[in-house]
């Protein structure tokens, strides 16, 4: 593995492995004895304590080096993850990503691995691998780090045993060789006695490899070592800005994420599949005359700005690629690997927001086709992933995206799912491929149209969506609604919640999921109803402000009108037309939303009814505002 700085300027190396394994300590060694450390943070490391520490003060505490919030140093644990600078003796930089290793704290290690270069996992010797140990060299391996470094650590807390080391290594390597990580190397060492960091260990004869330094010296990018099989690399520019100067200058500016481009090679617009050639590269780098360099070739990571032979309509997010036999094409259906993060579980069928690079767009999980066990590597049947969970899915967005296979490329396979309420992340995806029913499924158009169907009807299409707590009353209030404007002309069709579950959502529970599910399937029916012209009444509990979000976001601005029936907890509970409050106090419905489940009230609906009102001034004003009057 001979060592060539000049092909990775800089490596950027993740710590990751299970709490107290040591990882802190070990970058911390690391740092210091690469000299990359400011003295002033040296001696604030030799005169700190933390409770419980046995370091004589005086000595370094190497673990305070990266543990850089409050928090982490009260607790000796690493929260968020510290980024370090280190420099190697060979030349190379370095930019060390120590990772925290409790299980609460994953999301922050997926952050990490998501720009590793090489994975250094902790394994503690005395405790051997861990749960968390098989889930962050799983999340290393789905994140596309090809290197693993197993670093043993505290062998002196087993006598140096090479029987412990050679045991743990090879569950390692089991692992790796299920998750086809092409390269792994083993090392013994003791961040605490700094056997085997930067130096040969003299307690482990049995032990002939490199040291950490030199490994990581002597790395080479896999895909680049001599006999690797050369791939060429497709050329991906997400734009993130259009220039415009004087003289109509036009530019697209952003960063080579993958591959390379000249003057005069053909690029596509992705999304829209418009062809061009590339006319300039421009920077900002000057020539020694003071002139701004136009370059010859842009390479991945050069940050740079094409222009066109010809007008073509880029915007800010579009993707500019190569016409390669890995031409990127926009699709609206993928397989995803998922890493869930959110503390709230995945809800099937909930309308999410994919972020992917500068563009964002509503997404639904529409399948989840398993969840992985990260110790055994069994793939078990789930409907749902919660926190930490690892699994497949399939994502379907709301308009066709162009993301290519994460093995492909990080930057355009990868995103993040968003809670459209919150803003929280929820999830890591990383795409494996996009589904064949995407490009497959056309949508047809007919003559006649919703514009011709409305002049039929004489009247707009519209979707009253009543929400409310079981027993506030809005099936009542639907009923005697439609009796009016029957007699007034208007065609009417109410979906009510229990009939729905009758047939079309049979299948369907009371979970969060389910319930988003069943939103989600409702607004689907009422969309193409209210598509044949009609005025469609939703009687729904629909308790979650999100999956009604969504559900209103199915509709153009005007046709959706939500309507809050607001009927005290004391008045359902009393009236029980149903028998639900009756079986919810004997514990047996332990899912009745306001009981045992929570409702979320409308923030900004069109019309509030109260429920426990009188029922004919209520319908004569919903009639008003459906005819708006």
């Amino acid at each position: 593995m001979a060592g060539n700085s000049a092909l990775t300027p800089v490596l950027h190396l993740v710590t990751c492995g299970s709490v107290d394994d040591g990882k802190s300590t070990l970058i911390g060694r690391l740092l210091a004895e690469t000299d990359s450390i400011p003295i002033d943070t040296l001696e604030y490391a030799k005169r700190t304590r933390r409770g419980g520490s046995t370091i004589p003060v005086g000595e370094i505490d190497y673990s305070l080096l990266t543990d850089g919030l409050e928090a982490e140093r009260e607790q000796g644990i690493t929260i968020d993850v510290a980024y370090r600078h280190m420099n190697l003796p060979n030349g190379r930089r370095v930019l060390v990503a120590d990772s925290p290793g409790h299980e609460q704290y994953t999301r922050n290690m997926a952050v990490a691995a998501s720009n590793g270069d090489v994975s250094i996992l902790m394994v503690d010797a005395a405790r051997g691998v861990r749960p968390q140990t098989h889930r962050h060299l799983t999340i290393s391996a789905l994140m596309g780090v090809k290197t693993i470094i197993v670093a043993v650590n505290k062998m002196d807390l087993v006598n140096y045993d090479h029987a412990t080391f050679e045991e743990i290594v090879g569950t390692v390597r089991a692992t790796a060789a299920r998750l086809d990580v092409p390269e792994v190397i083993a090392i013994p060492v003791s961040a605490f006695t700094g056997d085997n960091i930067t130096a040969p260990s003299a307690l482990m004869p049995w032990y002939t490899g490199p040291t950490l330094l030199g490994a990581l010296e002597e790395w080479e990018p896999v895909d680049s070592r001599a006999g690797a099989a050369t791939v060429a690399t497709p050329f991906r520019f997400p734009v993130q800005f259009i220039v415009r100067a004087e003289g109509n200058f036009r530019g697209y500016a952003g960063t080579v994420v993958s591959g390379s481009i000249r003057p005069g090679d053909t690029v596509v617009i992705a999304d829209s599949g418009r062809k061009a050639k590339v006319d300039r590269i421009v920077t900002y780098d000057l020539h020694t005359d003071g002139h701004i360099a136009d370059l010859s070739v842009a390479v991945t990571g050069a940050a740079v700005t094409l222009t066109l032979d010809h007008e073509v309509d880029v915007t800010r997010g579009d993707v500019i690629a190569g016409i390669d036999s890995d031409v990127v094409e926009p699709a609206d259906r993928f397989s995803v690997d998922m890493v869930w993060l959110g503390e709230e579980p995945l809800a099937h069928g909930r309308s999410y927001l994919l972020v992917s690079g500068s563009r964002s767009v509503p997404a639904t999980v529409t399948n989840v086709r398993h969840r992985l066990d990260v110790v055994s590597g069994h793939e078990h049947a789930a409907r749902v992933l919660s926190m930490n969970d690892i699994g497949r899915v399939e994502v379907a967005t709301d308009k066709p995206m162009p993301m290519d296979p994460y093995s492909l490329c990080r930057d355009t396979g990868g995103f993040l799912l968003v809670d459209r309420v919150t803003s929280d992340t929820v999830a890591a995806g990383l795409v494996r491929h996009a589904m064949r029913r995407s490009t497959n499924v056309v949508r047809h158009e007919y003559v006649v149209d919703s514009d011709a169907r409305k002049l039929l009807m004489g009247h707009d299409a519209k979707v009253v969506w009543l929400t409310g707590l079981s027993g506030a009353g809005k099936s009542t209030i639907a009923d005697a609604a439609v009796k009016q404007l029957h007699a007034l002309g208007v065609h009417t069709f109410i979906l009510d919640g229990d009939n729905v579950r009758h047939g079309l959502n049979k299948d369907l529970g009371f979970t969060p999921e389910d319930r988003a599910e069943n939103v989600r399937r409702v607004a689907e029916v009422s969309r193409l109803m209210v598509d044949a012209g009609l005025v469609v009444f939703v009687a729904l509990v629909s308790p979650f402000v999100t999956d009604r979000r969504a559900a209103r976001e199915q509709f153009a601005p005007g046709q959706f009108i939500e309507v809050f029936v607001d009927t005290p907890l004391n008045v359902v509970t009393e009236r029980d037309t149903k028998g639900l409050y009756a079986k919810a106090a004997q514990g047996t419905l332990p899912n009745l939303t306001g009981v045992g489940q929570e409702y979320e009230p409308p923030v900004s609906p069109e019309l509030t009814l109260l429920g426990d009102g009188d029922l004919d001034e209520s319908v004569a004003e919903l009639v008003r505002v459906i005819l708006g009057e």
